[in-house]
C-alpha cells in the first residue's frame, strides 16, 4: 500500500514538473495568457489515476509558475496580487483535472474497444478542464486586469481570454486524443 502511495506522488510531481516545462513552449499573449501544451500532462494524470490525483498536478504546476516568477500579475496592492496568484495560477490549473470526471467512461470505451467514443470522453474531459480553466480567467480579468479594458470590462474579459483558452482546448484535445489512442497505457496506471 505504502508503495502504491508513493508511485503515485512521483508520478504527480513527473507530470506536474512535465507541465511547468511545457509551458515555456508557448505563444504569450501580450497581457498574460499563453498558448501552451501546459494542460497534457495534467489531463493525462486525470484521466491515469482521477481527479483527485489531476486537481493535485494542476495545482503543483501553478505553485511551480509561482515560486519561479513565471507569472503575470496585475500592478495592484500585495492582497489583491495574491488574490490573483492564487486564482490565477493556483485554482485555474488544478481545475483542469477535473477533466478526469470522464475517465470512468473513457476505461469503458477502451475496454469496448469503441475509438470514436474514446476520442469523445478525452475531448469532453478536456473541454471541462479548459472551459473551468476560462472562467477562472475571465473572473480575475474582471476583477483584477479591467483598467486595461477598453469598452465593457465583461466583454473584454471574455474575448481576451478566449482568444488563447480556445486553441488550448483545441490543442490539447487534439494531442490527448492521439495519445490516448496510440498508447492506451498511459492512463493505465497498473500496467
Amino acid at each position: 500500500m505504502r508503495n502504491k502511495r508513493v508511485l503515485l506522488m512521483v508520478e504527480i510531481a513527473i507530470f506536474a514538473a512535465l507541465g511547468f516545462v511545457l509551458d515555456f513552449i508557448a505563444f504569450r499573449m501580450p497581457q498574460g495568457g499563453s498558448v501552451s501544451l501546459v494542460m497534457i500532462p495534467i489531463v493525462l494524470m486525470a484521466f491515469r489515476r482521477g481527479v483527485g490525483a489531476g486537481v493535485i498536478t494542476g495545482l503543483l504546476v501553478g505553485l511551480l509558475q509561482i515560486v519561479t516568477g513565471f507569472i503575470s500579475v496585475a500592478p495592484l496592492s500585495f492582497g489583491f496580487v495574491v488574490m490573483q496568484v492564487i486564482l490565477d495560477y493556483l485554482l485555474a490549473y488544478g481545475v483542469v483535472g477535473l477533466a478526469g470526471m470522464m475517465r470512468g467512461r473513457y476505461l469503458e470505451a477502451v475496454r469496448a474497444r469503441k475509438t470514436g467514443k474514446v476520442i469523445a470522453m478525452v475531448a469532453l474531459g478536456v473541454l471541462i478542464g479548459s472551459f473551468l480553466r476560462y472562467v477562472i480567467h475571465v473572473i480575475t480579468g474582471i476583477l483584477f486586469f479591467g483598467m486595461f479594458a477598453e469598452g465593457n470590462v465583461f466583454v473584454y474579459s471574455a474575448v481576451y481570454n478566449a482568444t488563447y483558452m480556445i486553441p488550448v482546448a483545441i490543442v490539447a484535445a487534439i494531442v490527448c486524443s492521439l495519445l490516448f489512442i496510440t498508447a492506451p497505457r498511459l492512463t493505465q496506471p497498473d500496467s
